[in-house]
């Protein structure tokens, strides 16, 4: 399997790079559009996600129509969140889906063969596998440790040493998710995930966003070793 990803430019593509995903809820997508110019061009970041899970169809217009054109200024990728429908609809660069979300090959015929296809596989290589050979452009695993955004218990959570099998079996790209900060990332990234997957971390972070933008790129600068 090659390395297909199109999740944005690499300046250098043996290097761990950031994956954004926006806050649940953007009230004033105009308003957050300044905040997140300026986390952008705080440093290296491949894509942002729009995930915005328990909005309607009019929120998610009006935040990609703010936040697109700013992501693509910055040659960040930008991909939506469980519906390849609207992706389509609105120009975005691709669609991330999970498990009970709409099957790859629907997500595919949607959206066509140049966008970027993303899918969930928890903690499954096997699953994984099989939606790699299909044609997905990066697999996500996790979640790694608790989040604010989904309810993972312990007996939950997913051990790095799948980052580690995977990234040594396989050129697909893979992506590390779930209650990722700067603070617990290293293994992450020793372990081989090509992406981290971050939310709160960013815009959580306390020293703010785009704080979080250059601590992140100088743990990915460092490569922690495993």
């Amino acid at each position: 399997m090659e390395n297909t990803t199109k999740i944005g430019p690499a300046p250098n593509p043996t290097r761990c790079r950031l994956y954004i995903l926006t806050p649940p809820a953007i009230p004033d997508p105009n308003a957050f559009s300044g905040l997140l110019e300026e986390t952008l061009a705080a440093g290296d970041v491949a894509s942002l996600q729009l995930r915005l899970k328990s909005c309607d169809d009019a929120s998610i217009r009006a935040a990609s129509k703010a936040l697109m054109p700013i992501c693509h200024a910055k040659e960040v990728a930008f991909i939506l969140n469980d519906r390849p429908d609207l992706a389509a609809q609105l120009g975005c660069d691709g669609v991330h889906i999970g498990p009970e979300d709409t099957p790859y090959a629907e997500a595919r015929r949607i959206l066509g063969p140049e966008a970027i296809v993303g899918v969930s596989c928890k903690g499954s290589r096997h699953v994984a596998m099989d939606l790699a050979d299909a044609g997905a452009d990066y697999v996500a695993f996790g979640a790694f440790y608790p989040s604010t955004t989904k309810d993972v218990s312990a007996l939950d959570a997913v051990d790095p040493e799948v980052l580690q099998i995977w990234s040594e079996t396989t050129n697909v790209p893979c992506v590390a998710i779930g209650g990722i900060t700067v603070e617990n990332c290293e293994p992450l990234i020793a372990a081989g995930a090509d992406f981290l997957a971050v939310s709160n971390g960013i815009w959580g972070y306390t020293g703010g966003p785009a704080a979080a933008v250059r601590a992140f790129n100088a743990k990915f600068a460092a490569k922690p070793t495993a």
